[in-house]
């Protein structure tokens, strides 16, 4: 486990990498838990089903990273207290993040089952396609609970610098959904209701074996009769940050979702690009996601220690980091693509073969802009400016989803990958404004 002695007082690149490595593993274990299911679909069921798949994914994140969004929202607040070394608070934020994120997750999942089908037609799903994606998202709207659960147990557990819990239950769960997926999908026939009802249960019994290993090893966590009380500050705290990134991730995803719309009007062949191409980015994005929640970390806990020169130098290495390993992903993406197209999809056609290949050898130019805006949502979640990342990722996806929409008709998922990367440079040239006036301030 990392302790808060470590982060506060080690060798801080050391102490870095030591932090992001596991988040790495993990993030990458959750692009091979989503692109198993894809892989067992496109391979076994078919080009149809593949395609809702991807249209289901596009939906399904923008719900999920609401809740992963609210968790590592509340996360910050749990890794100041912690650096504060401030216990019985800390135990009395684990009731009231877990009692309000439990029950607006119930309510996250009734909503979204009401707007299946209108969000469907918002992004214009074609008529074969929509079935696949329809029995995928019912089950997984369900499940979300399990989702926030497991998510939640993940937030905590990073504050306090253990990351290798979360990546071993997720190892699990992995493992798991692997299994049922070839018992629901190529035993039973169950086709795309099969791969999320996998999913669900393998999400449910990963967050179960998370708690019951943070019940042994971090204690500390676990509330009693005497933090079961209503402090309104801190509730108000909470319901902020989890609000606020929330909102940032859920807008993200929005974007995400309005681009997939402009996607689904060039048919099922660029659809399928579009999946697959998603997938490969999923495992550049580990990097840079969980490069930007070690540095949120770090710096959250050096800050509420009342440490700002190190947790300002914190965030210097963190972002050298980034910059090293993005270089080395840009180039690898590009020249991965066409094998990872062929081990996808199997037989793809010449128009999604070469759809995905324009996007990725564009995007992967970019991609240094994205690791870079990372970075600076890492800094900024952890000196609490939470609504800086929104105001980001706003500019960036109206950016994206317009310029998508122009030029699609004319240049095919080529368009898609400009349309993201001029976003990304928009958000850099934001951060870069808001941090001088911060450190102008003497805010860090």
């Amino acid at each position: 486990m990392k302790n808060t002695q470590d982060l506060l007082h080690g060798n801080i690149r050391r102490e870095l990498i030591a932090l992001t490595i596991p988040l790495v593993l993990g993030n990458i274990l959750q692009q091979f838990y989503n692109t198993i299911d894809s892989f067992i679909v496109g391979r076994y069921v078919g080009t149809e089903a593949f395609a809702g798949i991807g249209v289901a994914g596009s939906i399904m994140n923008l719900f999920i990273f609401i809740l992963n969004g609210g968790c590592n929202g509340m996360s910050i607040i749990f890794a100041e207290l912690y650096g504060q070394k401030n216990y019985e608070k800390l135990r009395k934020e684990s009731f009231l993040s877990l009692s309000a994120g439990g029950g607006f997750t119930i309510v996250l999942s009734v909503i979204s089952l009401l707007v299946l089908y209108p969000v469907l037609a918002l992004i214009q799903t074609p008529a074969e396609v929509e079935p696949y994606a329809v029995a995928y998202l019912r089950i997984i709207f369900i499940g979300l609970p399990a989702t926030f659960l497991y998510n939640w147990c993940s937030a905590v557990l990073r504050a306090a610098g253990d990351t290798e819990t979360p990546l071993w239950t997720l190892f699990i769960a992995m493992v798991m959904n692997l299994g049922l997926d070839i018992v629901f999908v190529l035993g039973l026939h169950m086709g795309t209701s099969g791969t999320a009802l996998a999913t669900v249960i393998a999400q449910l019994f990963s967050a179960i074996v998370c708690l019951w290993i943070m019940k042994k090893k971090h204690p500390i966590f676990f509330f009693g009769r005497k933090e079961m009380v209503m402090d309104l500050p801190l509730l108000k705290r909470t319901a902020n940050f989890g609000a606020v990134s929330a909102l940032h991730q859920s807008s993200i995803y929005i974007g995400k979702m309005l681009v997939q719309g402009a996607v689904n009007s060039g048919g099922t062949d660029i659809i399928s690009a579009y999946t697959v191409t998603t997938r490969i980015e999923g495992f550049s994005n580990s990097f840079g996601d969980s490069g930007s929640t070690a540095i949120s970390v770090f710096v959250a806990q050096n800050r509420g220690a009342g440490d700002k020169k190190r947790a300002l130098k914190g965030f210097h290495q963190g972002l050298g980091l980034m910059i090293v390993f993005v270089i080395i992903l840009s180039v690898l993406q590009a020249a991965l693509t066409r094998g990872a197209v062929l081990l996808l999809m199997g037989n793809p056609s010449e128009v999604a073969m070469k759809n995905a290949v324009l996007y990725m050898n564009v995007i992967s130019v970019f991609y240094i802009l994205n690791f870079i805006g990372n970075a600076g949502v890492g800094f900024f979640r952890g000196i609490g400016k939470i609504s800086v990342p929104v105001i980001g990722s706003t500019l960036h996806i109206s950016i994206r989803v317009i310029l998508s929409y122009l030029l699609i008709g004319k240049m095919g998922l080529e368009a898609v990958a400009f349309a993201t990367g001029i976003g990304w440079i928009s958000v850099v040239l934001y951060q870069i404004v808001v941090y001088r006036n911060v450190r102008k301030k003497g805010f860090i």
